[in-house]
């Protein structure tokens, strides 16, 4: 019996179609199943804001999709989902991409332009009050702000100006001890752009799941681009998210889902080597 079992694993920049923009993500294609165990392992070893790992297609050609950042599982993530529909389509697969995961069945549509589309549902948002503590902690006034919404997953607070949105320097520990709901997952400061080639720009934090800033943010579309539509009256947006490291994607409200359109570049490949004892046994059936 052989110690070790080999992992292939990629490298791949989502929400952009350049090298070292949009937001990183691991892509590990697994041959047999691992424990929630090791792949937390291997999600800090590659310490990453995401690690997918996909598993082989089953008899209706759905694939099981985990997502870990390098401290916790996480229930949805778009840009690492998106990594993974690219790694498929790169080794020959044709879409759309299923799969199954803690969020249900999502797909990845190839698009006629080498985008991808994202199929996700839509985190339905509730205006709540400005925290104090949360203002305080990101560095805005309250005279910034115009409004904030509580979604599940998500906080959004909308301010005044892009150039708000690029000087934020949050005090990340104080971010981090903030609850801003039992299952929230990332905060998003978001504004309306004046540039003719974008219509709304943001930044995204999540220092509670280990993650300070996530450069292009899958799931926190799932709320910013509905809100947008129907704040600026359009079918379709065009988003740009980031600080230092950015990315783009165009985001379209279809009933009680949102498709989420970007693209994807690899940068690396290789292999991880594990040791067997780390991994279960297959799965029988």
């Amino acid at each position: 019996m052989p110690s070790t079992i080999d992992v292939e694993y990629y490298l791949v920049d989502a929400f952009t179609q350049s090298l070292f923009k949009g937001n990183p993500a691991a892509v590990c294609v697994l041959n047999q199943p691992l424990s929630a165990a090791t792949m937390q392992a291997v999600a800090a070893e590659v310490n990453l804001s995401e690690t997918a790992f996909v598993e082989h297609a089953d008899g209706e050609g759905v694939r099981r999709l985990r997502w870990f950042t390098p401290t916790v599982e996480v229930p949805l993530c778009g840009h690492a989902t998106l990594a993974a529909g690219h790694v498929l389509r790169s080794s020959g697969t044709s879409g759309p991409h299923r799969f199954s995961t803690a969020s249900g069945l999502l797909t990845v549509h190839d698009e006629p332009d080498a985008a991808f589309r994202l199929d996700f549902p839509v985190d339905v948002c509730a205006h709540v009050e400005p925290r104090g503590d949360l203002l305080e902690a990101l560095g805005v006034r309250d005279e910034d702000v115009s409004e904030a919404l509580l979604g599940s997953i998500n906080y959004i607070l909308r301010v005044s100006s892009p150039s708000i949105v690029e000087a934020l320097e949050p005090n990340f520990p104080k971010l981090g001890r903030i609850e801003l709901g039992r299952d929230v997952l990332v905060l998003s400061v978001t504004s309306e752009s004046p540039l003719p080639e974008e219509d709304v720009v943001s930044r995204v934090f999540a220092p509670w799941a280990g993650i300070d800033e996530d450069p292009v943010t899958g799931i926190a579309h799932t709320a910013l681009g509905p809100y947008w539509i129907g704040e600026l009256g359009r079918p379709e947006i065009r988003a740009r998210q980031g600080g230092q490291r950015q990315g783009e994607l165009r985001v379209r409200l279809v009933g009680d889902r949102v498709h989420l359109i970007g693209h994807a570049v690899t940068v690396a490949r290789g292999v991880l080597t594990l040791p067997v004892a780390a991994s279960p046994a297959p799965r029988s059936g």
